[in-house]
């Protein structure tokens, strides 16, 4: 059989090397110049970014993929778990490690609060509850109707789900410090979401950051689409660089094929891994189209994002590997990602830096850093080199006053990208970073799907499909078209 994989991010990269180990002849159509996707590679100076994903969380979802090969991420990558985990700084007020040791975070969450450890205790022992549940029963699943997702065993654990109750409200009902509720709602980011946007189920994401850890891929990011890549090929998988897929094409309504500038590559079947939006209103004859124009137009997207690749010729004792900046009024922030009404260029916004010097060697030059800046924007506002510049020099500007150090005197090297890009490089709808959001209507069986409901033979994976944004989730998205191509072709 013969498959066509249009897009090579970690969905396509996963998908190719799970249906070519099962015999299929694959091969993957990448309009850019590298695996990856937007785990896509930066170089300039000496110093090295990982241009997207840059949390490794879950290690057991990589550690489920790479047993289906008889392999483990350690025959790939040195594994590093991260101690401190993040640090996370309060406005001006300071900031804070979690630490690898749970004891160390019970004790930081009695100086935000009284009984900050008992709450922090029983919120991590609900946040496990959840993740055992999803990844027993919910992820590794094919939503089509209302009926999947409630069969007789979810029902009987509905209650526990909390899917109707935002994590705001949910937090709240825990916690009732400042420091205490950010502490375990920052990690909606890795979703796309606000606290108030986001089912409270998501609060597994503290039992997947505090309890199981955060980790490191000697190399970065970078490394575990590679060894992915090199999986796919090892199995026989062929890829194609440089070489955008302009339409899928069908006879009969079924897919059976693409055409490239090189002209038209048939195939039995296509799987999507590009952008869905774009896949469907620019690839797909609208006849055959399962979401249309107006569909996409009434998605909440999740959050684009202006990075900046800052390398500094001195290492500064104020950033770890993982350093987020916290404004003190992160409500207004979610309101200007979340309302269409208000959405612009934020005044005072929360942020990100990333220094993976910190942990890797190979990063940077030898007493220097990689900085990775990166501050959420609303998805589908106008974009200049222009308001780049000015929206970064007043980021430098906070980040001067929270460390006490101007970082701007050591830059060796500097490339922004925003909203325009995502588009230009990822073919992303209105710029956004991530895809959907995770709101209530937006999760399990109300995200797009992974078949056509048109087309035969055409398949969707990513990170627009269940279950849902983050490298874990599309890898299981991966595993789940996979196992319906097998099941429904005969590998």
């Amino acid at each position: 059989m013969k498959v066509i994989v249009v897009g090579s991010g970690f969905g396509g990269l996963a998908a190719a090397a799970l249906l070519a180990q099962n015999g299929a002849q694959v091969k993957v159509f990448e309009k850019n110049e590298m695996p990856g996707g937007r785990a896509s590679v930066h170089s300039d100076k000496g110093y090295t970014f990982d241009m997207g994903p840059s949390w490794y969380l879950m290690p057991d979802i990589f550690e489920d993929f790479f047993s289906r090969f008889g392999k483990t991420p350690e025959d790939f990558f040195e594994l590093k778990q991260l101690d401190p985990s993040y640090r996370i700084y309060f406005g001006e007020k300071g900031s804070v490690d979690i630490r690898k040791d749970i004891d160390e975070n019970y004790r930081l969450f009695d100086s935000f609060e009284e009984n900050g450890s008992q709450k922090l205790k029983a919120y991590l022992e609900s946040a496990e509850e959840k993740y055992n549940l999803a990844i027993n029963e919910l992820l590794y699943k094919d939503y089509q109707s209302l009926g999947d997702m409630f069969d007789r065993r979810l029902l009987k654990e509905g209650r526990k789900l909390k899917i109707l109750q935002d994590m705001e409200s949910f937090v709240s009902k825990f916690f009732s410090s400042q420091e205490a509720r950010r502490v375990v709602q920052y990690s909606i980011g890795f979703l796309g979401g606000a606290p108030g946007n986001t089912p409270a189920f998501y609060h597994m994401m503290s039992h997947i950051d505090i309890t199981m850890g955060v980790f490191y891929p000697e190399g970065g990011m970078r490394k575990l689409a590679d060894s992915i890549y090199r999986l796919a090929m090892e199995h026989g998988a062929e890829f194609a660089f440089n070489e955008p897929v302009e339409e899928v094409l069908f006879d009969d309504g079924k897919a059976v094929g693409v055409r490239t500038p090189s002209g038209v590559q048939e195939a039995d079947l296509v799987i999507m891994n590009a952008d869905y939006a774009h896949s469907e209103l620019d690839l797909v004859p609208e006849d055959l189209r399962t979401y249309s124009q107006k569909y996409w137009d009434k998605r909440v997207l999740a959050p684009s994002a202006m990075v900046a690749y800052v390398g500094v010729n001195k290492k500064f004792d104020a950033f770890d590997h993982h350093t987020l900046f916290l404004d003190d009024d992160w409500e207004h922030g979610f309101d200007k990602l979340f309302n269409p009404k208000k959405a612009d260029w934020p005044d005072n916004p929360s942020y990100y830096v990333n220094v993976p010097s910190r942990t890797d060697s190979t990063a940077a030059p030898e007493g220097c850093d990689t900085l990775f800046i990166l501050i959420p924007l609303a998805p589908g506002i106008e974009d200049t080199p222009e308001r780049r510049e000015i929206f970064l020099e007043k980021i430098l500007d906070d980040l001067a006053v929270k460390i006490g150090e101007d970082i701007r005197p050591y830059i060796e090297t500097k490339r922004i990208f925003a909203l325009d890009d995502f588009s230009d490089r990822y073919n992303a709808l209105r710029g956004t970073s991530l895809g959907l959001a995770h709101t209530l209507r937006q999760t399990a069986v109300w995200r797009p799907a992974h078949r056509s409901k048109k087309a035969g033979n055409l398949y969707y994976t990513g990170a627009y499909t269940h279950p849902g944004i983050g490298v874990p989730m599309v890898i299981i998205a991966s595993i789940v078209v996979a196992g319906m191509i097998e099941e429904e072709h005969g590998l």
